[in-house]
């Protein structure tokens, strides 16, 4: 595999955004590719929102930030894909979209770059089969937002090569990131764990037992600390184990069990209520206060990584 000195994100919406300026931090050159034009604007001004965090946190000085901005280039033209040593992902979560992006741009890149999606839980083997020399393709699961949050999940589909696999974390490695190997599954590791709280949160919510205000206190000020610390195996050794298996006796069956989004879920995307992106979802975001909770968000993400991790 080559020497990757040039990478080519597909995607100009958050995930891809916070990518591009997270690699050019590192001294990568990047190239930032939509099709929509407009998109590639807004993402402009994401990452100079992103950088202004940054700089009042001291993690980069304002010159630092420009040389940033400075390795970042923006396009709408798929020729130059044909210029990258590594490609990441990061489109629409159709696994159609994706075929028709893979099936032209894996045959535009040279046969040694390693190709990477950021899908957050589609299946990696289903989206090589569009995928030209699939053993150099594999999943590259960041998380929002990834310019803070350090786990990278590097997930190995069924023709996914290990050298491919070891690039990819290597990768991961050099922009200061966390990476975790997993096998192909819907929804990897964290997603199956995010879900299966949220499906949870729903539930409570919905049979009264506590707010939507409650529930996320419970998270911020009980269980987020905890698990901002230790994994969920290590909390139950801290616990004891026959303390969480007398719990889980009388309390896994009281769970829910619900197999379809339900409920305020539900509900709001009836209504088109995405969440800050266009304004409202089970908080209100309008007048501004989208770009406060981003801001509010990226500050609070910062000092805790930076209590944890430095």
């Amino acid at each position: 595999m080559r020497e990757i000195k040039r990478i080519v994100i597909a995607g100009a919406g958050t995930m891809g955004s916070s990518m591009a300026q997270t690699f050019a931090k590192h001294g990568y050159d990047v190239t930032l590719y939509d099709v929509f034009p407009a998109a590639l604007e807004k993402a402009k001004d994401l990452i100079e929102l992103n950088q202004k965090t940054e700089i009042a946190e001291k993690i980069v000085t304002e010159e630092q930030s420009r040389e940033m901005l400075a390795r970042i280039a923006y396009t709408a033209d798929v020729e130059e894909f044909r210029k990258a040593d590594f490609v990441v992902e990061a489109i629409i979560e159709k696994l159609e979209v994706k075929h028709t992006f893979w099936e032209q741009v894996s045959n535009l890149v040279d046969d040694d770059v390693v190709l990477a999606t950021n899908t957050s839980g589609l299946s990696i083997t289903a989206i090589a089969e569009k995928v030209n020399k699939p053993e150099r393709f594999g999943g590259m699961h960041w998380i929002n937002p990834p310019h803070i949050i350090r786990l990278i999940e590097v997930i190995k589909g069924k023709k996914t090569s290990d050298e491919a696999a070891q690039v990819i974390y290597d990768l991961a490695v050099k922009v200061e990131k966390k990476p975790v190997i997993v096998n192909d599954a819907l929804g990897f590791a964290l997603n199956r764990i995010q879900l299966a709280i949220l499906r949870e949160c729903l539930h409570i919510v919905e049979t009264g037992i506590a707010t939507p205000e409650a529930v996320d206190d419970v998270m911020k000020y009980g269980l987020g600390l905890r698990y901002a610390c230790l994994g969920p195996f290590e909390v139950c050794d801290l616990g004891g184990l026959d303390v969480f298996n007398n719990i889980a006796s009388y309390l896994f069956e009281d769970l829910c069990h619900e197999k379809e989004t339900f409920g305020m879920l539900a509900d709001r995307i009836e209504k088109g209520q995405f969440g800050v992106k266009n304004g409202a979802g089970f908080y209100d975001y309008s007048d501004g206060k989208d770009a406060e909770k981003i801001e509010y968000r990226d500050q609070m993400f910062t000092k805790l990584a930076k209590c944890l991790y430095e």
